[in-house]
Order: C-alpha cells, then structure tokens, then sequence
C-alpha cells in the first residue's frame, strides 16, 4: 500500500498526522538511544538536534547562531535555554515543556520549567570577558549535579571552543554525542514518513511548474526564485536551496546556481531542498531543453540504470555495501579516487538534516557497511557525464524502506529523459519549433519524427 499524503490541515473527519504522538516518539527513541550509551546526559547546540528533543522551533535565521541550547539527561525531560522572549513563548504555548514544578517562578504552578532563559557565545560575537561559556557551562552543570550525574560522560554534538573550554574547567567529562542523536534519528516513526512523503509531494509539484517554466533564455536563478514561489506559496517551513545547474556547468558539477542563461540543447538539472515541520527533502531531477542530443540521453540512461539497480536492492537486512556495489567506482566517470568523486554516487538519510544516516558512498560504505531496516527514510543520487565532454545527468529519488522492501515517495516522472521548452524538428526540410505536451512529444519520436 502506498504510503498516505495527507493534506496540511488538521480535520476531526480524517486521521492524519498526530504531532503529540510525533513528539512523544522522537523523545522516547532519544531516551532509548542515551540509555543504551555510556553518557550521563545530551547537550545540544545543533539546531535539528535541539527540534528533535524538544519540539521548539524559532525561526530558520538561527539555524547557525549557535546561540540556543538544549539538555536531556537520562530519565529526565528536556530542558531548553532560549532567548528571552521565545523562552516566554515556549512557557505559554510549549505544554510539552511543563516539568510541573514551578522552579522557574518559584512557585508552584509557575511557568514550564523546561523553557528557560539563556543564551550561548553567538559564534563568538560576544566579548570574551562577558564569561558567557562559563555561564553556559554553570548552568548545565548544576543540572547534572541536581540528577547525580556530575562524573557521567557528557556527549556534545555541536560547540564553539570557549563552551567546550567552560564544561571542562566544571570538572564535567565531554564526549563526542552526535552519535547518539543520530543514531536515535536513523529509523523514522510513522508520522516523521508522512511528513518526509508530504515534504516530497510539495517539490512534485515545484517541478511541474519548472518543466512548464523551463525554456531557452531563462535563467538559473529565475528558475530557483520559481520553486522557492511555489514552495512558499504551498507552506513550506524553509527552502534551503535549490541547485539550478545547465549547459556546460553540468561536467564538472559545481553544486551552486548561477545567472546562466539556459541555451536550446542544453541539459539542465536541479536539486530541491526545503523543508516541511522540519522534515526536508533532497530531490534531483534532470531534463534537456529544446532539444535532447544523443550524448545526453545516452548518459541519462546509464545514470538512470544506476538508479535503478541501486533501488532493486532496497530491503530490511540488506547494507549500504550492497548497493554502493552496483555503482561505478570513481575512475570509471573520470576522477582519481572516491574523495574526488564524493557525493555524485551516492545516498544519506533524510530526517530534520538533510544528511543523515545511513550513509551510501564507496568513499565509506564497503569498509563499514551499515544495516538497512525498515522505517529508514533515505535519498539515493546518481550522476553521470556524458560522452560530448560538458552535459550530464543526475538524478536522485527519496526512498522509504518497508518491511517487504521499499516505496519510492518522489514522485515527479524521471524514468526518462524529459524535453522541456520549446521543441525542434523538421518538416519538409524547413525548421518548424512548437511547443507541445510531453505526451504528443513521446508520439512523434516514436514514429521517427525530430
């Protein structure tokens, strides 16, 4: 059965996303990750990290302040320090929150207690001698002392130096955390799947608006001011990027938009991120433009037989090794070494960061395979340069693992190379160029006709 795409809103005559669920299960897997650790307690900087325990947002502006922080202790609940008034903010409408004993306020009753005021170094920007690391560092100390975890391992996933130097001259032992938080995040819920599929359904349509878009003498970044218009008009939460790339930009592959004008024949493809209650995407597809030459179609169907024998293999038991087998090692696409080539063959997770675990590389994967199972939610990308030596193809498709094998959740047609814009053929010897629909266009090559 097909994975559910539900609508945005909430109705009482459909059971549809259920957010207090999501945020008991993201905190329970936490909890069950920290206890199967050796750590004491969870210290959070890394915005994604912070949302997954906590289930605060304030805005995607502070994705890279480092200025919030978050701390989760074994058997505890979260607590968050916050600006002032979004502290505030998550006292009134956070009730999830609510440790019910008033400390902030002093009295019982008071505000929750796990929203509380307080603010890291802000990469830096404050003076040195305002001690702003040493406050943070009091803070989540006296928590640790207040749980008898003071000479427990303390695991960090992200910090600035100056907080890392405080922690340590609390006497407080910090370890790596990371791999917890993610190793918590590996396997989705039920509801963390709707969101990622619904995430997906958004940029399906994105791209059907770019394919009518696509046209000779548009630019890169007029196409990526489109998506960014049709994501936002949908209700996505963030577009954190889209990756417009044509013509000659396709080999080598730059990863970055540009103000290229799209030329007749070019080859053109996109990567759409963005982001829905926190849960991305990362979705690639790739058309030709006017016209499609032979070298182009011949290396959109080897990137696509990549693909697909990648996703044949998709199922509970099976490992990263497996499918990073079946793709081209990097000297056979024209690079030196697996580094070279990174992240063109290549698959991650998918969650609240774009990449997660597991990871698919032949960099990594073959040497330390990692063990699929269902609920994993993951992106596989392929790529490959085409014979003419400067147009590619790339293509990456979102994949749910089930208990049987998988479900592909993006959905816009890439099975075969798609023409957009205006099309080139002769008629009696004399150029006629008309726009017609894909359909008309698959009938006409059919029959021989250009």
């Amino acid at each position: 059965m097909a994975i559910r795409t539900f609508g945005p809103n909430a109705v009482d005559w459909e059971q549809r996303i259920d957010l207090d669920r999501l945020r008991r299960e993201r905190l329970g897997r936490l909890h069950e990750a920290l206890n199967r650790s050796e750590l004491g307690a969870l210290l959070s900087f890394d915005f994604a990290n912070i949302r997954y325990m906590s289930s605060t947002h304030i805005g995607t502006w502070a994705m890279d302040k480092l200025i919030r922080f978050a701390l989760l202790v074994r058997g505890g609940e979260p607590i968050v320090w916050d600006f002032g008034s979004a502290a505030r903010h998550h006292q009134l409408f956070n009730p999830w929150l609510d440790h019910g004993d008033g400390k902030e306020s002093g009295k019982e009753g008071g505000p929750p207690t796990g929203a509380r005021a307080g603010i890291s170094t802000l990469r830096g920007a404050f003076h040195p001698d305002a001690a702003i690391g040493a406050d943070v560092a009091a803070k989540v100390a006296a928590e640790l002392r207040e749980h008898g975890l003071a000479g427990e391992p303390l695991g960090v996933d992200i910090a600035e130096m100056p907080v890392l130097h405080a922690l340590k001259e609390q006497g407080i032992d910090v370890v790596d955390g990371q791999q917890v938080f993610l190793e918590a995040r590996r396997v989705k819920t039920p509801d963390e799947i709707s969101l990622l599929t619904q995430a997906c359904s958004m940029v399906d349509a994105a791209y059907e608006e770019l394919y009518g878009y696509l046209r000779p003498g548009v630019r890169e970044n007029e196409c990526v001011g489109l998506v960014s218009k049709v994501l936002y008009d949908l209700g996505s939460e963030y577009v954190e990027g889209v990756n417009a790339i044509s013509g000659e930009r396709c080999s080598p592959h730059p990863h970055v938009f540009s103000d290229r004008l799209i030329r007749p024949g070019d080859p053109a493809f996109f990567d759409i991120l963005h982001s829905h209650l926190g849960y991305r995407t990362c979705y690639y597809r790739t058309f030709a433009v006017g016209s499609a030459s032979p070298a182009q179609r011949d290396a959109y169907v080897r990137c696509r037989a990549y693909m697909d024998e990648a996703i044949a293999l998709v199922r509970p038991g099976a490992t990263t090794a497996d499918i990073v087998e079946v793709w081209p090692r990097a000297q056979e696409f024209g690079f030196p070494d697996e580094t070279a080539a990174f992240a063109l063959q290549y698959g991650h997770g998918v969650g609240l960061s774009i990449w997660e675990k597991p990871i698919f590389s032949r960099l990594v994967s073959l040497d330390h395979p990692e063990v699929l199972e269902a609920g994993m939610v993951f992106a596989l990308e392929t790529y490959w340069p085409a014979a003419d030596g400067w147009s590619a193809a790339r293509i990456e498709e979102e994949i749910v693992v089930t208990a049987d094998g998988c479900e592909v959740i993006t959905k816009f047609p890439a099975e075969e190379l798609l023409v957009a814009g205006r099309k080139y053929w002769t008629v009696g010897g004399a150029l006629d160029t008309r726009r017609e629909s894909q359909s008309h266009l698959n009938t006409r090559e059919g029959r021989g006709e250009r």
